[in-house]
């Protein structure tokens, strides 16, 4: 029988020129309680609702430090560096340490949009994935109505590599005036982002050529 190894992302900060991404802390439990109310993160992830003080507890304390040490990917608090606000999560799962591959996702405070933040956090976390572990594919899955995070990729220089049909479920709201959520199905488009995609000549054309200084 062959022996597996366990593989895990060593427990580390990244830094860019606006941001700080650093392991979740307990004094990001309000501001993570407050994001995930936000009705684009009910409509678009799987996250609960309404999110409670007491789900971000299970999600700061137990889930996002156990994403790492059992070897499934690693997260993210994304922070800016000079207020040290908490502008959202970067999140690699469904990593494969055969294939050095995994799966990237984001979220990112409703205050915080507009400003490039999600692409800058994910382009920050691409390098380090690909040049500091040597990893060889970074995929993304956004629902087929989120143009928000597909902009995200496409600004990451990720390429579209084809459609999962009726692959995910979203929640939106029914017009018959209760408020109330429904969960509906949906496509799911794929994207993919290599090591060579981020050479430096496409990096500088795309405004991101500085994010070398890893913590």
């Amino acid at each position: 029988m062959e022996q597996r190894m366990t593989h895990t992302f060593p427990d580390v900060s990244i830094s860019t020129e606006r941001l700080v991404l650093r392991p979740f802390e307990d004094a990001d439990i309000p501001a993570h309680t407050e994001m995930m109310n936000d009705e684009m993160v009910t409509a678009w992830t799987t996250a609960p609702h309404p999110y409670t003080a007491r789900d971000a507890e299970r999600w700061v304390r137990d889930h996002a430090p156990a994403e790492r040490t059992e070897g499934r990917g690693i997260v993210f608090a994304v922070t800016e560096f000079l207020t040290q606000r908490l502008v959202g999560i970067v999140h690699l799962r469904n990593t494969d340490w055969r294939l050095l591959a995994t799966e990237v996702s984001y979220v990112t405070a409703p205050w915080a949009r507009g400003e490039g933040y999600a692409t800058e956090s994910v382009l920050a976390v691409a390098q380090w994935l690909f040049r500091d572990r040597r990893f060889e594919r970074m995929e993304l899955r956004t629902a087929a109505g989120n143009t928000a995070s597909q902009q995200v990729a496409q600004k990451a220089g990720c390429i579209s590599e084809g459609v999962l049909r009726n692959a995910w479920t979203v929640r939106t709201r029914p017009d018959d005036g209760t408020g109330g959520w429904t969960e509906v199905r949906t496509d799911l488009i794929v994207w993919s982002l290599l090591p060579e995609d981020l050479e430096a000549d496409r990096m500088v054309e795309a405004g991101y050529a500085s994010y070398t200084d890893w913590n």
